[in-house]
This record gives C-alpha cells, sequence and structure tokens, in this order.
C-alpha cells in the first residue's frame, strides 16, 4: 500500500497574513474537518532582492527571515482560529524559502486541495484575483479552492 493510501487527506493553504489569507485558512480547517484532512498551513519566505542595483542590508541572514516568516505565520493562524490547542484539526504550520507561488504549487504536490485566498499583500487592490492565486490556479497538481472577501461576517 503506498503511503499516500494509508494516511490522512491533505489540505495545503497558503498563509501570509492577510485577511484573505486567514479566511482562507479557516475555510481549509473547516473542510479539514469535514474530511478528517491535515491541514498544512504554508507561508513562503524569500531574501530581498536589490534595490535599483543596490545590494540589500546584509546584517540579516537567512534564519531571521525565516523567523519573521515563522511569525507571521503563527500570528494569522491565532488570528483566524484563535490561540492555543484544541484546533478541530490536525494544522502543521509550515515555512518555506521560495516564491510564494512555486512554494505552494510544490507544496499541494499528492495534496487533495490547495486553498489560496483571491489576493494577499502584493499587486494591485482592484485585481480579480492576484498573480499567486493565478499561478496556483493554473499549474496546481490538484483542484484549487479561491477564496474571496476577508471572510468577516458583518
Amino acid at each position: 500500500m503506498s503511503e499516500e493510501a494509508t494516511s490522512a487527506p491533505r489540505i495545503v493553504v497558503g498563509v501570509d497574513g492577510s485577511g484573505q489569507s486567514k479566511a482562507a485558512l479557516r475555510w481549509a480547517v473547516a473542510q479539514g474537518k469535514l474530511t478528517r484532512a491535515v491541514v498544512e498551513a504554508v507561508i513562503a519566505w524569500d531574501f530581498p532582492t536589490s534595490w535599483y542595483g543596490l545590494a540589500p542590508p546584509t546584517g540579516t541572514g537567512p534564519g531571521d527571515y525565516e523567523t519573521q516568516a515563522r511569525r507571521i505565520l503563527d500570528r494569522a493562524v491565532d488570528e483566524a482560529l484563535g490561540p492555543g490547542p484544541g484546533r478541530p484539526v490536525d494544522l502543521r504550520p509550515v515555512a518555506v524559502q521560495g516564491h510564494p507561488a512555486r512554494v505552494l504549487i510544490d507544496a499541494a504536490a499528492g495534496a487533495r486541495l490547495l486553498v489560496v485566498g483571491n489576493r494577499g499583500h502584493g499587486g494591485f487592490a482592484e485585481a480579480l484575483l492576484g498573480s499567486v492565486g493565478q499561478h496556483c490556479v493554473q499549474h496546481a497538481p490538484c483542484p484549487v479552492v479561491v477564496i474571496r472577501g476577508s471572510g468577516e461576517v458583518t
């Protein structure tokens, strides 16, 4: 029997701290509860690129960027789901170096679903779907769910 056949199904959700990504996380957790799936909350981080030919500050190492990404992820999870243990699913937070679209596509290999917000922190506010979401919809190895809005009930 393959590992996929014996392990719990997996839902990957992209989290960047934005309202849309928190709504995507809430949706993924609700779906995970219904399907008894593990939810993998993924944040991507990378080194800053040069600024108009100038090198970025060098006093910061890879561990610092990953630590900052992990803090953003942990805060977003707590804000979206409430703090602490007792969550309704096995939630696995993951921080990965790389471009967000590539990180999510790679993480989605073998997953049942990939869940993203329609827009994250980057891009144009007027865009219907951000560049990362668009890339995921076009290239993911599994079905993609795009969550619109912040998911806040008013």
